[in-house]
């Protein structure tokens, strides 16, 4: 089978398995997000239980590889409890791969929603307390808009390198788009000891970089009246 050939057949197999890639890269941004947000409250808790455990949390997955959470998530239920609770094929081993992805982003979204936070400097709370703005108003309507505009710049940095860990999700045989390159190598619609394929899939990552490279800069550009 000639180059020409292969061709649309390796695309189409690269496209299905970026699809798997955009899906577990939107759900984890959408449980990240606000679950790092709420983590970040309880690192900051004055309820010195709660803040400890929280951080400590905050410090295991931090601190230990996605990878490693991976396979511990996936695999821990149903070797050591007897209960695979995430069920088989492709959508269990999805759903286990976002479960892991959102309780690891959230907690790296956590330090920065805390440092921006902190950052904002505590008389703007107290002028708010002055003219009577109880606290969730504070929140919102003062540190709240400082606190975005902190963040912006790493909390792109890290969306960004969610892109490329999604590639992480083939160490249990999700299909996404790494995966279905290297498919080609040992065997896949009757294509095999193929490698350029691999190297499309660079091409997907630096495609979908580029663009949230360009959103994020108008993000900040958007927000650049607001000065800090």
């Amino acid at each position: 089978m000639s180059f020409f050939e292969q061709f649309p057949i390796v695309i189409s197999a690269l496209n299905v398995g970026f699809l798997q890639t955009l899906k577990l890269f939107i759900v984890t941004l959408a449980g990240a997000l606000p679950l790092g947000l709420l983590i970040s409250f309880g690192s900051m808790s004055r309820f010195k239980p709660l803040s400890a455990l929280t951080r400590t949390v905050v410090w295991v997955f931090r601190g230990s590889p996605l990878m490693l959470q991976l396979l511990i998530i996936y695999f821990f239920p149903g070797l050591v409890l007897g209960n695979q609770i995430w069920g088989t094929g492709e959508e269990g081993r999805f759903l286990a791969s976002a479960v892991a992805f959102i309780l690891n982003y959230a907690c790296y979204f956590s330090e920065i929603y805390r440092g921006g936070i902190q950052g904002v400097p505590h008389g703007q709370q107290e002028a708010g307390q002055v003219l009577g703005l109880s606290r969730s108003q504070i929140f919102f309507k003062v540190t709240l808009l400082q606190m975005i505009k902190r963040i912006v710049p790493p909390m792109s940095n890290e969306i960004i390198t969610l892109v490329k860990d999604t590639s992480l999700a083939r160490i249990i045989s999700m299909q996404e788009v790494i995966w279905a390159g290297y498919a080609f190598m040992k065997g896949s619609h009757g294509i095999s000891g193929q490698i350029w394929p691999l190297f499309f899939t660079g091409i997907y990552y630096l495609v979908f970089s580029g663009v949230l490279t360009l959103l994020f800069n108008r993000v900040e550009k958007k927000l650049g009246y607001f000065k800090v």
